[in-house]
């Protein structure tokens, strides 16, 4: 029987884009795969169709070839000489991308150096100040973490022999057994993916390739930095496997909270108690800044709780930018407590000689009240 056109097969046009034959043959290959169709013959037998028809198109050279001889492209020798389909059967890379596309996995696929896996990524969290985040600074921080022992330089053999090739898996780092339709891929269990054993390991790291030891780092910290800010130190991370590049280390930064400033990205935000006087007649009172230095700030007559005045330039720094923030008080006007008898004389002869003209706000909401309790009863 004639073979079925692979684009047929896939439901595609001979002029669809690769991603297009992806979604096609994904589509199919769920709809027909044997875990979703057990004991299906028919289904088994289309699955591989479309895995074979799928593993041509999706090659640029194959699919060429296709495209312009069919599949006599790949009988007889075709195509390399035996590398085709006719000659040795459905190529289990095939396989490998079926199990990858559905189930976002290898099918078990691993090879020597694919085991040489980059070091894993580590996290510090470190705690600074309002202050230190004003100023900056260097922070010795000690990381425990693995190194590449230094007596093998990470191969895990002992100085003067070396790792040799895995027998089971002839270096592939995977065994292949065939299961009924199926070619499945297994890691090797003898060298555990790597292609390579070890007959004498390192005294130093028992073959592991890696020691653990603690680092003590500098890390700088710039000025002006926030809650939250990362700082990655490149190659600072876990050791890599078999000489493998090293992870990477990421500084966490978190600012304490302070118990008088308050800070929004650039700006300090800061509350000012002032007393009734000042804020009646006007004045100056002297606040603390974020530099550890002193401002006057004068406070115009008649200043009610809430009132803003901005201090430019007090703020904290731009990270990485040489503009600084301001500085914004908000003042609370203090109540008088604990007066002397004359004090309450006093205040008792200045309420009644004031009225109602010094205190437009109370007396205005008085009148809003009046108004509207006069709406209520009409």
């Amino acid at each position: 029987m004639a073979k079925q056109d692979y684009y047929e097969l896939l439901g595609a046009d001979k002029s669809a884009s690769q991603a297009d034959l992806k979604k096609a043959y994904r589509k199919l290959a769920m709809q027909y795969h044997p875990d979703r169709n057990p004991d299906d013959k028919a289904a088994a037998a289309k699955f591989l169709e479309i895995g074979e028809a799928y593993d041509i198109l999706k090659d640029e050279q194959k699919r060429a070839a296709y495209d312009q001889y069919g599949h006599s492209a790949f009988e007889n020798g075709g195509m390399g000489g035996g590398q085709g389909f006719g000659a040795g059967g459905f190529d289990a890379g095939g396989f490998s991308d079926i199990f990858e596309d559905l189930f976002g996995m290898s099918g078990g696929r691993s090879n020597s150096r694919s085991s040489r896996s980059r070091g894993a990524d580590l996290r510090y969290d470190l705690s600074i100040t309002l202050e230190e985040s004003f100023s900056g600074l260097q922070k010795n921080v000690a990381i425990p973490r693995s190194v590449s022992c230094t007596d093998c330089s990470g191969s895990g053999a002992e100085k003067g022999t070396s790792p040799e090739t895995c027998g089971a898996c002839a270096g592939r780092g995977n065994i292949r057994r065939q299961q009924g339709f199926f070619m499945v891929e297994q890691t090797c269990p003898t060298c555990r993916g790597t292609g390579q054993v070890i007959k004498t390991p390192c005294h130093g790291c028992s073959g592991a390739g890696v020691k653990q030891e603690t680092k003590n780092l500098k890390v700088k910290i710039p000025a002006g930095v926030e809650d939250g800010t990362r700082i990655r130190l490149q190659n600072e991370g876990e050791a890599g496997s078999r000489g493998a590049p090293e992870g990477d280390l990421y500084i966490f930064i978190s600012v304490e909270y302070h118990p008088i400033f308050q800070r929004e990205s650039s700006t300090i935000y800061c509350e000012v108690p002032i007393p009734m006087t000042t804020a009646s007649l006007g004045g100056e009172v002297e606040i603390p800044t974020i530099d550890g230095g002193k401002s006057r700030v004068k406070i115009k007559a008649g200043t009610q709780t809430g009132k803003k005045y901005q201090l430019r330039g007090k703020g904290m720094p731009i990270l990485n930018n040489p503009k600084v923030g301001d500085m914004v008080i908000r003042t609370i006007v203090e109540t008088p407590v604990n007066m002397s008898k004359k004090q309450k004389e006093l205040l008792r002869a200045f309420a009644t000689e004031c009225g109602d003209d010094v205190s437009p706000e109370s007396s205005g909401f008085i009148q809003k009240v009046k108004g509207l309790w006069e709406d209520l009863t009409d």
